[in-house]
């Protein structure tokens, strides 16, 4: 099959996606076991986002739980736009047609490629031979999964509000001191507020020494970070399906944090 050719799939239930073929804006990718869905959500007025939410409960378009998102600083029209494994093993978001690229993943492989959604929710692409090209869990969003690693490379950004998903103002992120930090960044203002900057670390119960900068939320509901940040659910030890979410600025009134802990009925965990 020519790399330039389309084999569009309007409807796929499955959890992978070979290359050669699209997946249009009807189509849509399921976990083997069900629990993650992957397809185009509207985010507007014929404006789709490449998206991966919880398959259960369902949901429609004011309450899916999004967990990741392709483009959602470039919505794509609703005619036309497809999902597209190339056979030179990019996988690609085009935008109304071939030629208007809205994002990509911006690999190559000489081996046959697959796309697949796995029952972590992380969408991964590799070769058939096992290699990995490419993987969600290494570009969240706003959110963390369980197994999702966190480290220096990546960072949690904010929604605009709850129901404009493009990215907003907060950013959870390791910063140089090895420190895990939350920062307010809009046009006009950019600063760290937590944990609060002039204090030093070790009176916030932080250790900056270690430079490994890794965190990791378990299944069970405990958070744990490399510079001794560590907090766990009001329900932790009960085996759920969780995430942690950087909110889109509730509580920035009351310079509380902005990011919250969910099991998959979505109940609010303090933490």
């Amino acid at each position: 099959m020519a790399s330039d050719e389309v084999v569009s799939l309007n409807d796929v239930s499955d959890s992978s996606l070979q290359e050669g073929y699209s997946l249009s804006v009807n189509g849509v990718l399921v976990s083997p076991t069900g629990v993650f869905s992957a397809r185009f959500y509207p985010v507007g007025d014929n404006a789709y986002c490449f998206s991966i939410w919880f398959t259960e409960p369902s949901c429609n378009r004011d309450s899916c739980t999004i967990v990741w998102m392709a483009n959602r600083d470039f919505p794509v029209n609703g005619v036309r736009s497809k999902l597209w494994l190339q056979t030179t093993g990019n996988l690609v978001l085009t935008d109304a047609g071939p030629r208007s690229i809205a994002w990509s993943t911006h690999t190559a492989s000489l081996s046959s490629t697959e796309l697949i959604l796995l029952d972590t929710g992380n969408l991964v692409l590799r070769s058939l031979n096992g290699v990995i090209l490419w993987q969600s869990f290494d570009s969240p969003t706003n959110t963390l999964l369980p197994s999702q690693r966190f480290n220096k490379d990546v960072q949690l950004v904010s929604s605009r509000t709850p129901t404009n998903f493009s990215s907003g103002f907060y950013k959870l992120f390791f910063d140089n001191d090895n420190l895990l930090r939350l920062l307010y960044d809009d046009s006009e203002v950019t600063s760290v507020y937590w944990p609060t900057p002039w204090l030093p670390p070790w009176l916030t119960n932080r250790f900056p020494y270690n430079s490994s900068r890794f965190a990791f939320l378990d299944s069970l509901g405990k958070f744990t970070s490399s510079d001794n940040l560590s907090f766990v659910s009001a329900d932790y030890g009960v085996r759920l399906q969780r995430r942690l979410a950087l909110d889109f600025g509730l509580f920035v009134a009351d310079k509380k944090l902005v990011w919250r802990l969910f099991d998959r009925r979505q109940s609010l965990a303090p933490v």
